[in-house]
């Protein structure tokens, strides 16, 4: 029967869809971790993937295996958790790189010296790519913006933070203006692409305030659009992330908007039943601690 290690490689490779990119996760060749998923699949008697030359995509046995064993590989994880008091085992969540350089950024270093024996594996994405992932189990969950559809039945998204959508401009503009505003500013609008979840929220905030826009590029990086209004390209509107130093930041002004405040909300994306609901507790508790009563 398969090792518990066959199983994690198995996980890994249904995420990473391609046994080479698997396999430097992993540690092993790709003819190995080949070798390995060849191995279950003829113990299993089934076709896990459907497999093309460049990738490997779950089918839909394959799928229906994504929880069955990600509940043995917990409960294997939990074999003497009785005698510790902590959190243990792995734990692999999607991340906005936004999130990393906000308020999630600060908790992971916070749960690893509240629980050492945890070990939390970070995928960097988009939300919307996300979702997917949770939803065919192939990571555990994700801090992401809210969604701006809803959300599948078996999925849930709880609320962390949030963050208010705000107007930066490079200082020097700011500086030449007697009031800046988008209307005053010779300057191109950078915008977050418009098809992810937080564009969604940047044309809410410019419906919500009615500012005249002007717009020169779309990028999906929060940490890009902010280098190039740094560099005095355009100015934009972004979520106030919690680990930049807004005021002391001499390259960048921020802009109070005209009208009402939006906040992205950032949660966390998990299946409603999967087997690592304790870790994923644990965070959104976390969390809820810190709120002022």
């Amino acid at each position: 029967m398969s090792s518990i290690r066959i199983l994690k490689n198995f996980l890994v490779i249904a995420r990473h869809k391609s046994v080479a990119a698997a396999s430097r996760e992993i540690g092993l060749t790709p003819a190995a971790a080949g070798q390995q998923i060849q191995q279950l699949e003829e113990e299993i008697g089934l076709e896990l993937f459907d497999r093309t030359k460049r990738s490997l995509n779950l089918n839909t046995s394959g799928r229906s295996l994504i929880e069955p064993i990600q509940e043995i590989i917990a409960r294997y994880e939990a074999l003497g958790s009785n005698l510790k008091s902590d959190l243990s085992g792995t734990i692999v969540i999607g991340a906005l790189v936004s999130s990393l350089m906000g308020a999630f950024g600060k908790t992971l270093n916070e749960l690893k010296l509240r629980y050492p024996d945890l070990e939390i594996k970070l995928l960097a994405g988009l939300s919307s790519n996300f979702l997917d992932q949770v939803l065919e189990g192939s990571i555990d969950g994700a801090i992401v913006t809210e969604s701006p559809f809803t959300l599948p039945q078996n999925i849930q998204w709880t609320e962390l933070y949030r963050e208010p959508m705000i107007l930066i401009t490079p200082a020097l503009e700011t500086k030449k203006a007697t009031k800046p505003s988008p209307s005053k500013l010779k300057l191109p609008f950078i915008r977050f692409e418009r098809n992810t979840w937080t564009g969604h929220l940047v044309d809410q905030t410019i419906k919500a305030n009615k500012l005249p826009i002007e717009e020169s590029m779309e990028l999906n990086s929060v940490e890009a659009i902010i280098e190039l209004v740094r560099q005095g390209i355009g100015y934009s509107i972004v979520p106030k992330l919690a680990n930049i130093s807004w005021e002391t930041d001499r390259q960048l002004a921020i802009q109070k908007l005209p009208g009402k405040t939006i906040y992205r909300k950032v949660g966390l994306l998990e299946r409603k039943k999967h087997g690592r609901q304790k870790i994923t507790d644990a965070i959104k508790q976390h969390f809820l601690s810190q709120i002022p009563k």
